[in-house]
């Protein structure tokens, strides 16, 4: 069925258009909405996907209880598991309430009709892989019956201006269990990952039409369900032991956010032909290349040694403002050399050995003076940054340069 078209809706000039997009509805989950730049809007179709045992379904009931508990009617269609579970884990987190409508069913149609019957502002089906619509052939999951379940729940949205929540399973390789197509269909795409040996967990917008995608909602995973964590830097800093070889900090980017880790490094002779590179937080191809710099440009070699690498705390760390930090933990561990308690290390690497700057290092260095940092080892030529008198800045040309001037003896 085509969407009815009105006739009085023509071709308009573009000026004439009205911008004010719905206004969107506070989840009251506050890292949520921050990812979602103030929550979910009328209408939309929101795609929550993830690894199993990531904790989707926590943080969608969560979310719906919270709307509930506001006034606002929900409906939750559980394809999953059984109602009974469903309430289980509502009263472990708090998100009973009568206006938070449940209802178990996998069949296409019969979900249309429960949320046409119940008439919700929002609709979450948890997970559009076990939704079939018994018209058309392919298993549950099958690429036809997941595109077509999400294009009908899409339209359903749109005709009736319902704020609609689909979950989604994403395979060990990263992408969407079943296909792809499900990230063109809907507005937005919400990605939440983690580390299954830590309770933290990053949620983030791969695509958003009603705001930016630059924004990262982080989580604790409790027995009470998932806890908002506004303050990231000083959470990854907690267990820090400073004064240890093979440390350094890192204030990093996650988003537009800002946000101070601990990088740690292990270097250890071996006589394997074959020496380890072992990469936690951080893409494992980075380490071998900053590895190889350190060698020929200072002097580092761990040529005959295996070399462990990991961001602390279960962040993973994809962007380069991490380079020199990391550079910085692996030649203190293999040159038994530390930094001082206090310094923090921003910049990205070259091949040629050179500290290159990076977005944002304003930004960056205004949350590491929040937590009291007062040394930041910084690429070279950075004087247009705004002086910021709780900081002294260590400017450095090359990671050799980095060595010598952030690096001082142990003990």
């Amino acid at each position: 069925g085509g969407v009815v078209r009105s006739a009085a809706v023509g071709p308009v000039p573009i000026g004439d258009v009205d911008a004010r997009v719905a206004t969107p509805m506070p989840t009251g989950v506050g890292e949520l909405d921050r990812v979602l730049q103030g929550g979910l809007v009328a209408g939309s179709v929101t795609l929550l996907a993830g690894e199993p045992g990531m904790g989707k379904s926590t943080l969608l009931l969560q979310a719906l209880g919270r709307l509930a508990a506001g006034g606002t009617t929900c409906l939750l269609v559980t394809a999953e598991e059984s109602c009974a579970q469903v309430k289980v884990r509502a009263e472990r987190v708090g998100a009973l309430h009568p206006r938070l409508l449940v209802v178990a069913e996998t069949s296409l149609p019969h979900v249309l009709a429960d949320a046409a019957g119940a008439a919700p502002q929002v609709l979450a089906v948890d997970s559009i892989q076990t939704v079939v619509d018994p018209d058309l052939p392919g298993a549950p999951g099958s690429v036809t019956q997941v595109r077509d379940s999400a294009h009908r729940l899409v339209q359903h949205a749109k005709e009736h201006g319902r704020a609609t929540v689909l979950v989604g399973h994403v395979t060990k390789e990263g992408t969407l269990a079943g296909p792809r197509v499900l990230e063109h269909v809907v507005d937005t795409v919400l990605s939440f990952e983690g580390d299954r040996g830590h309770s933290l967990r990053a949620l983030h917008a791969l695509k958003h039409r009603f705001g930016a995608t630059d924004e990262v909602g982080l989580f604790e995973m409790t027995e009470h369900g998932l806890t908002d964590v506004p303050d990231a830097s000083a959470r990854f800093l907690t267990d820090r032991r400073p004064g240890v070889p093979g440390s350094a900090v890192a204030a990093v980017l996650e988003g537009a956010r800002p946000m101070l880790v601990e990088v740690q490094a292990l270097v250890m002779r071996t006589a394997a032909p074959m020496p380890r590179r072992s990469a936690a937080g951080m893409e494992s191809g980075r380490l071998a290349m900053l590895l190889a710099v350190l060698e020929r440009h200072a002097r580092v070699a761990c040529a005959g040694a295996d070399v462990y690498a990991s961001v602390a705390g279960g962040l993973r760390v994809t962007e380069r403002g991490l380079d020199l930090a990391l550079a910085l933990a692996v030649a203190g561990a293999q040159l038994d050399l530390v930094t001082t308690r206090d310094t923090v290390a921003i910049g990205e690497l070259g091949l040629g050995g050179e500290v290159r700057s990076v977005p944002q290092l304003e930004r960056r260095l205004t949350e590491a003076a929040r937590l009291g940092f007062r040394r930041a080892v910084v690429p070279a030529g950075v004087r247009a940054v705004g002086r910021l008198d709780a900081l002294e800045l260590l400017e450095v040309g090359s990671v050799r340069d980095a060595i010598e001037e952030a690096l001082l003896p142990a003990g």
